[in-house]
């Protein structure tokens, strides 16, 4: 169930009481990520969705770090136990929606439920946005090996669900893959600190996606 936290403890309240109150509380961090690993073994014969791994491997590292998982409520600030994932999807007619899959750390499990929802909303139309924040929000960029990335926000609301967005892999020397991630988060709850392990654990995953993204 979620909790609160004890605000009166906590020792970022300072930086929260502060940075809550900014007409833009949001920074946004972009950095190259080695996806060697989820690579390699989406392209074996058989091999699960490359996009399926980076999703489970971020969802991982969001849950991991629990900042991640806190969420603003007025003045209080809520702690899910768990956060889920929604991604855009593209269309063949060239839009996108929404698709919404649970959480499961054995990646095995999470693909195999996940990979209906995303299929239904590629065949769906329109968008459907989820109100519930016990989420990250993805999107995929396929296209573009990005150095930048900004979302588009509601001015004045309370959103604090992170925002990741995952760019172009590419080769380069060695046959070492990268690919630029984007994050996005409010600086009342995270800091760069947090965003740093967060990178950290999600480049990890990635690197050992045959062991390490399984959960096992």
């Amino acid at each position: 169930m979620p909790s609160f936290l004890d605000l009166e403890r906590w020792k970022r309240r300072a930086h929260f009481e502060f940075y809550r109150r900014f007409d833009n509380p949001y920074f946004n961090i972009c950095a190259p990520v080695d996806v060697s690993g989820a690579r390699g073994r989406a392209s074996a014969a058989g091999g699960p969705s490359f996009s399926l791994l980076c999703l489970h491997a971020a969802l991982c590292a969001a849950n991991d770090e629990e900042c991640f998982r806190y969420r603003l409520r007025g003045e209080r600030v809520l702690i899910h136990p768990v956060l889920h994932g929604g991604s855009t999807v593209l269309r063949d007619d060239e839009t996108f929606g929404f698709a919404y899959f649970d959480f499961d750390r054995d990646f095995e499990r999470f693909a195999a439920a996940a990979a209906p929802r995303l299929a239904e909303a590629r065949g769906g139309g329109g968008l459907e946005p989820r109100d519930d924040d016990a989420l990250c929000h993805f999107s995929i960029l396929p296209w573009i090996a990005f150095t930048s990335f900004s979302n588009a926000r509601c001015w004045g609301s309370s959103d604090s669900v992170p925002k990741i967005v995952f760019g172009r892999a590419s080769a380069g020397e060695g046959g070492r893959w990268t690919m630029p991630v984007s994050v996005e988060v409010h600086h009342a709850l995270v800091d760069g600190l947090h965003v740093g392990r967060f990178f950290a654990a999600l480049e990890g995953a990635l690197a050992g996606a045959s062991s390490a993204v399984k959960g096992g």
